[in-house]
């Protein structure tokens, strides 16, 4: 077997053999070897956390017409590190009365919820983790993790402004990720597996997001809603709270909660791309070298970090009410009611031409996706008739 055709099988078969070959129990060497793929995979992480602080200052200074970092390094390359180490030796503090257990537990578990998504994410047609066949569940109960450690650190803080960022981040959180989990569920009926590898490869030749457009949109409004990145990022609202859950965190503690808030949305933006845009997969070139195959999923993920950047740095926040209304009163509803659609069209279609089952999905969508603005803009209008009164509302629209 090349290394080229599977770099992992033979670059694992040949440090078991050093292993066993030095009198190590084949057993021992199995589990040694796959620690240590672990322990690659997480540096690896870790390093493009590193420099996804570099593509963030660089594309908010874009939007907001800057420069971003161009001093320390060329292109202000090395900045990244500059920040590491002020992080490294800031004084680490600990609030008084503070339960030190949760307090210093919540910043690892927040990183750890967000590496260990990685177990299932394929990276090539013959590299990944585990092969789960029930990969979208364990997607759901990784993502819970990162729900406990902003309560934890919120909680744990000994701080009421700590705690109440806390409360309202697991509130926004819990919120929307009813609708994330929905629109999880689109491409499982499409595929007919939880299994991520056999996801990508049911978008062959058709991608995801041509069948259910408007479930690529709700899965990517919930996980920005899930980051906690603007427009909902209520729980740092530093206008109100100064800065949510994380307040009394210094040092290399928030640098953890920071990373893996940025590694959190690359990653989301690999799995939008692996839901939807078919991950690896593009025009056969995954075929050709894992790496090549990697490299695309890499492109499809940074396109998707991308997208979630622009609305960060274009929107305004929003009040509280107003997005738990939005998710509770609009995006909830339009997630059910397009995850019963999606299913009731694919059991009428299935016997279909593969051009008219795609059809008839896109054009399923499309019709839900007006129905449900025209009911949700009569809402609005009646709304406003009954705060600012008919004759006001009329004279506006005049």
């Amino acid at each position: 077997m090349s290394f080229w055709n599977d770099p992992l099988k033979v670059a694992a078969d040949w440090l078991e053999g050093i292993f066993t070959g030095w009198g190590m129990d084949a057993v021992l060497a199995h589990v040694l070897v796959a620690f240590l793929g672990v322990l690659l995979l997480i540096i690896i992480l870790m390093v493009v956390d590193i420099f996804l602080v570099w593509i963030e200052r660089k594309v908010v200074a874009r939007f907001q017409d800057r420069l971003g970092p161009n001093r320390v390094g060329p292109f202000g390359l090395i900045q990244p590190f500059a920040d590491i180490i002020k992080l490294i030796i800031k004084e680490d503090t600990t609030p008084g009365n503070a339960d030190k257990v949760v307090y210093n537990l919540a910043p690892i578990l927040s990183m750890m919820s967000v590496l260990i998504l990685w177990a299932v994410v394929p990276l090539a047609p013959v590299m990944l983790g585990t092969d789960l066949n029930v990969g979208v569940l364990f997607l759901v109960a990784a993502g819970a993790i990162g729900t406990l450690a902003i309560i934890m650190g919120g909680w744990g803080s000994n701080n009421k402004f700590a705690m109440i960022g806390g409360f309202r981040q697991v509130a926004v959180m819990v919120s929307f990720e009813i609708p994330m989990l929905t629109m999880l569920m689109i491409p499982v009926i499409f595929s007919g597996s939880m299994n991520m590898n056999a996801i990508i490869a049911a978008q062959n030749p058709i991608p995801f997001w041509v069948l259910s457009p408007l479930g690529a949109l709700i899965f990517l409004i919930a996980a920005i809603a899930e980051l906690g990145r603007a427009p909902f990022d209520l729980a740092e609202g530093e206008s109100e709270l100064v800065s949510g859950f994380n307040i009394e965190y210094s040092g290399m503690k928030f640098g953890m909660f920071y990373a893996g808030e940025l590694l959190h949305a690359f990653t989301f933006g690999g799995f939008w791309a692996i839901l939807f845009f078919g991950g690896y997969r593009f025009f056969g070139l995954e075929q050709v070298s894992p790496f090549l195959a990697i490299l695309i999923l890499v492109i499809k993920a940074m396109l998707g970090y991308w997208v979630i950047m622009w609305v960060k740095y274009t929107m305004m926040r929003i009040r509280i009410d107003q997005m738990l209304a939005f998710n509770w009163k609009f995006l909830t509803p339009l997630a059910f009611a397009l995850l019963l659609v999606t299913a009731l069209m694919n059991a009428l279609l299935s016997p279909a031409p593969t051009w008219l089952y795609a059809l008839g999905m896109f054009l399923a969508n499309v019709v839900t996706g007006w129905i449900a603005l025209e009911i949700a803009r009569s809402a609005t209008k009646q709304e406003r008739d009954r705060i600012e009164g008919p004759t006001k509302t009329a004279e506006a629209h005049h």
